[in-house]
């Protein structure tokens, strides 16, 4: 008998802005640079690409280059993706 396995995207349950926020908010608290960077790509599929790119006021293909492994955005690229998400960058 073969088994079959699905990958499980987070980004299919990230259906309201209150969730991707709590999991930024968790991914910044419990996470590293990587993680965060990573955890914004998430978001961004979740959000739509293109809508996330048209708000934070990059093109859609910098906003793929921006957060997939091993990139490296700019700390205002990364301001501009978490404002489009709905969210502010806070230090406590």
């Amino acid at each position: 008998m073969n088994e079959t396995i699905a990958s499980f995207d987070i980004a299919e349950h990230l259906e309201i802005d209150a969730d991707i926020r709590d999991f930024l908010r968790e991914t910044a608290n419990n996470g590293d640079v990587s993680d965060f960077i990573h955890a914004l790509n998430i978001a961004s599929r979740a959000k739509g690409m293109g809508e996330v790119a048209k708000q934070a006021g990059v093109t859609r293909a910098s906003l793929y280059k921006s957060l997939a492994d091993g990139g490296n955005p700019r700390f205002e690229t990364i301001a501009k993706i978490v404002e489009s998400l709905g969210c502010k960058l806070v230090v406590s």
